[in-house]
């Protein structure tokens, strides 16, 4: 038996368990469709980051900041398995290297597609660039929203939760985690 039909095995029982017929019609599936969505939505497990940045770096003699902001994140609580969804703004300074742009966004994914809290993530972006680039500096700023404070417990819709990681530069030279946050608020 495969991991995937294991999977659908017990998302079969949950739904049984919380009280629903797993075999009624809208239902039947529903296990088997959960358990690809599943590994989708932890598909990070399955990869590495020589294979995301696949070679991606690049000789160059720009020494100032390169950000991207607004790559769209998905990730999952690791604490309540809910989701939370939100942006991520990563920037840094090239020490003779810069790396492919689409790379930042499969980095991101690459951490945001496992179980996972807001402040891990942060942080594991910002040393998984710091480490390719071998860049000076790397600021990295999350803001997302978290589906176990919105749909249960405290049950507040509007809150957003922000978390920064700031290495080499971006943390011992005031101008230049200035110039980042200015630049992410533009």
């Amino acid at each position: 038996m495969s991991n995937a039909d294991k999977i659908a095995d017990h998302y079969h029982a949950l739904l049984a368990l919380v009280g629903e017929n797993p075999a009624r019609k809208g239902l039947a599936d529903t296990p088997r469709r959960a358990a690809k969505a599943l590994a989708y939505v932890t598909q990070g497990y399955q990869q590495n980051l020589d294979q995301v940045v696949n070679g991606a770096i690049f000789e160059s003699d720009n020494d100032q900041m390169v950000i991207i902001k607004d790559i769209e994140l998905y990730s999952i609580c690791e604490h309540h398995l809910l989701p939370f969804v939100g942006k991520c703004h990563i920037a840094y300074l090239p020490n003779g290297k810069v790396i492919g742009l689409s790379k930042m966004a499969r980095i991101t994914d690459m951490y945001a597609r496992r179980l996972q809290i807001q402040e891990n993530l942060t942080e594991q972006i910002a040393r998984a660039i710091e480490q390719v680039t071998e860049a000076r500096g790397v600021g990295v700023i999350i803001e997302a929203q978290h589906f176990c404070m919105m749909m249960r417990g405290v049950q507040k819709q509007n809150s957003i939760m922000k978390t920064s990681m700031m290495l080499g530069t971006f943390r011992t030279d005031h101008r230049t985690r200035t110039e980042f946050l200015t630049l992410v608020r533009d």
